[in-house]
């Protein structure tokens, strides 16, 4: 048959290029440059591998390094706090004693000045019984002409004064 006698000569050619190209591509790529590329991609492997592991050992000490801090912070508070009290505590301690104090001194001033005012108050009392039984003795000199001694008028004072 004359149509399969030209298979042969028609693709043959094409074949062997086929052939060749693959060929070609198989030992360029395939043995040239993939162990390459597969070198690459494992050594990117490890790095990435050791890279989780670094990370993970700093995760682990940054973990413990946090709650080592926490600890110490929580003693710094507590021993802040107990510190803040007592200071408190004096505080109150002397703002009571200087009110005690403020206190005292107050009550002293006012014993003093009540002292003060009685005194006053008796001086006073006498000045007006004094002033009064004048007036007295010349109330009477001028309205009956009679003469008041000052011991009487001061009695006759008293009397109406003090009941």
């Amino acid at each position: 048959m004359p149509q399969i006698e030209q298979i042969a000569d028609t693709y043959a050619s094409q074949i062997f290029w086929t052939l060749l190209a693959f060929g070609f591509v198989f030992f360029v790529v395939g043995l040239g440059m993939l162990p390459r590329v597969l070198s690459t991609v494992d050594l990117r492997d490890q790095t990435v591998t050791s890279d989780l592991a670094a990370a993970d050992a700093a995760r682990t000490a940054a973990d413990t390094a946090e709650e080592q801090w926490r600890t110490r912070e929580n003693a710094a508070r507590e021993a802040a706090t107990s510190r803040v009290a007592e200071a408190r505590a004096q505080g109150a301690a002397a703002a009571e004693a200087r009110l005690k104090a403020a206190g005292a001194t107050q009550e002293a001033a006012i014993a003093a000045a009540e002292a003060r005012i009685a005194s006053a108050t008796v001086a006073a009392t006498a000045e007006i019984e004094a002033v009064a039984a004048d007036a007295a003795r010349d109330i009477v000199a001028r309205l009956s002409g009679a003469e008041v001694s000052a011991v009487e008028a001061e009695n006759a004072v008293k009397a109406v004064l003090h009941g």
